[in-house]
C-alpha cells in the first residue's frame, strides 16, 4: 500500500531506547548532540516577533522566486561578505532541506546519481530516497598536522581534503550532481580553491552541477587563505549554492533558506526558469516571513556572536581536556561540531551507550554521520559551557 520510498526501520534502535528510558527515569542527562539553538540559551532580540506583524504580510502575493523584499535582504547578505548576488539569481524556500528537494527534482530523473561526502550529514539518504535518487559517496580524508596526503613529511597544517580518486571512481554516467557542505557537518572542513578548480573542471567536461551547502559558513575558525569563503558566483560550472535563518540567525523555526544560482550564461538561464516552475508548484514560503527578513538580517550580529563565543570557549575546553589523554581532537575549521578519536576497547556504539546508561552523557557516534572506521565521537559545541565542561570531563574521564 505505501510508496518503497519509505524504506528505512521504523523501529528504535538501542541508543533511542536507552534515551527514553533515562527520560522516564528523571535522569538529568548532559547533552553533547544539541544542535537546536533555540534550546542553548542564546538572547533573541525582543523586535524579532515585533517584525512578523507587517501589514504586507496580509496581501498574497505568490512569486515562484519568492518575495523581492526577501531576495534583496539575502543580497545585502551576500555583500556583507564581499559578494555581489542578483536577486533574480535568488529562489526562496523554507529551508534548506527543501532546498534540496527542489534541486533533486530539477537534476535528476528516476535512479540517477548524486555524490554525497563522507563522512556528511546523514538526512542526505532520506531526501535522496524521498525523491527516488541514488546516492553515491565520495570520501573526505583526515590528514594529520605535519603530515602529507601521500605519506611523506611536508609540514601540512592537517585537516579534512576531498579525496579526488574515490570522487572520480563514484562517477557514473547518470551522474548529476556532487554536493559539497562547506564547511562540512560534522568535519567543520571548509573546499579549498585547488579544490575548487578541480571540481569545476570535473563538472565542466561531464556536465553535472555542483549543490553547496554553505549553512555554516559564518562560523569559520581563525584564518586560511586556501578556502573558498562562499561559492555563490561560480560561473565555472552549473552551481547551486544554499543557506537559510536556520543557522545564519540561528532561527530554524523561522523556516526561511535559498538557493542562489550561477554558472554558465544559458544553463544559469535555464535552470533559473525550471526552478520557477518547480517553486510555483509548492509556494511554501510564508510571507510574513519574508517581509520581516531584512530586520532580521541587521540582527544577525548580535546572534552570531554569542555563538561564537559559546563555540570558541566550548573548543578550548575541548582541547585542554583532551591533552594528556589517549584521546586526539582532530582540527576544525568551522561549524558547531568537533571530533575526538577515541580508543578503540569498545565499538562506538557501546561507548555511547556506556557514556549514557553509567555517566548520563549524551553523545552521537561517529558512525551516525558515515565515518569509515572506528572510534570517533561527534561534540556539539553549542550547549552551555558548564554543561559541556562537566560532560566532556565525565566522558574523557574513562580514557585517563
Amino acid at each position: 500500500m505505501f510508496s518503497n520510498r519509505i524504506k528505512w526501520d521504523l523501529q528504535t534502535n538501542r541508543l533511542a531506547q536507552l534515551i527514553e528510558q533515562k527520560r522516564l527515569s528523571g535522569a538529568q542527562l548532559l547533552d553533547l548532540t544539541e544542535s537546536n539553538p533555540t534550546r542553548a540559551g542564546f538572547i533573541y532580540p525582543a523586535e524579532i516577533a515585533g517584525s512578523l506583524s507587517n501589514e504586507s504580510s496580509m496581501i498574497y502575493e505568490p512569486a515562484p522566486r519568492g518575495l523581492k523584499v526577501a531576495r534583496e535582504a539575502v543580497t545585502g547578505y551576500y555583500r556583507s561578505r564581499g559578494k555581489e548576488v542578483d536577486p533574480e539569481h535568488i529562489h526562496i524556500t523554507a529551508s534548506t532541506s527543501e532546498a534540496y528537494a527542489y534541486l533533486f527534482k530539477l537534476l535528476a530523473d528516476q535512479g540517477d546519481t548524486i555524490l554525497v561526502p563522507q563522512p556528511s550529514y546523514p538526512l542526505f539518504d532520506f531526501l535522496a530516497s524521498l525523491e527516488g535518487v541514488n546516492l553515491r559517496q565520495y570520501e573526505l580524508h583526515y590528514i594529520h598536522p605535519g603530515g602529507h596526503p601521500g605519506g611523506h613529511p611536508g609540514g601540512h597544517p592537517g585537516g579534512w581534503r576531498i579525496d579526488f580518486d574515490s570522487l572520480e571512481k563514484s562517477l557514473t554516467a547518470n551522474t548529476r550532481a556532487i554536493i559539497l557542505v562547506s564547511p562540512n557537518n560534522p568535519t567543520g572542513s571548509f573546499i579549498k580553491s585547488d579544490e575548487l578548480s578541480r571540481l569545476n573542471e570535473i563538472c565542466s567536461e561531464r556536465s553535472i552541477a555542483l549543490i553547496v551547502d554553505e549553512v555554516f559558513s559564518d562560523y569559520a575558525c581563525g584564518h586560511d587563505e586556501r578556502r573558498v569563503g562562499s561559492l555563490a558566483g561560480n560561473r565555472e560550472a552549473l552551481t547551486f549554492v544554499m543557506s537559510g535563518f536556520s543557522k545564519i540567525l540561528a532561527m530554524p523555526q523561522m523556516k526561511l533558506g535559498w538557493i542562489v544560482t550561477s554558472g554558465p550564461g544559458r544553463l544559469c538561464q535555464a535552470a533559473l526558469e525550471r526552478l520557477d516552475l518547480i517553486a510555483d508548484t509548492f509556494l511554501s514560503v510564508g510571507a510574513p516571513v519574508q517581509h520581516a527578513a531584512p530586520e532580521w538580517m541587521k540582527m544577525r550580529g548580535y546572534i552570531q556572536e554569542q555563538i561564537i563565543e559559546r563555540i570558541t570557549g566550548n573548543l578550548r575546553s575541548l582541547e585542554e581536556l583532551t591533552a594528556n589523554t589517549p584521546c586526539r581532537l582532530l582540527n576544525t575549521e568551522g561549524g558547531w561540531y568537533a571530533i575526538v578519536e577515541i580508543p578503540r576497547h569498545f565499538s562506538e556504539e557501546e561507548w555511547v551507550l556506556k557514556f549514557l546508561s553509567e555517566d548520563d552523557v549524551l553523545i552521537h557516534p561517529g558512525y551516525f554521520f558515515d565515518f569509515q572506521r572506528e572510534a570517533h565521537l561527534i561534540f556539539s559545541l553549542l550547549p552551555k559551557e558548564e554543561i559541556f565542561r562537566e560532560a566532556v570531563r565525565r566522558v574523557l574521564g574513562r580514557f585517563k
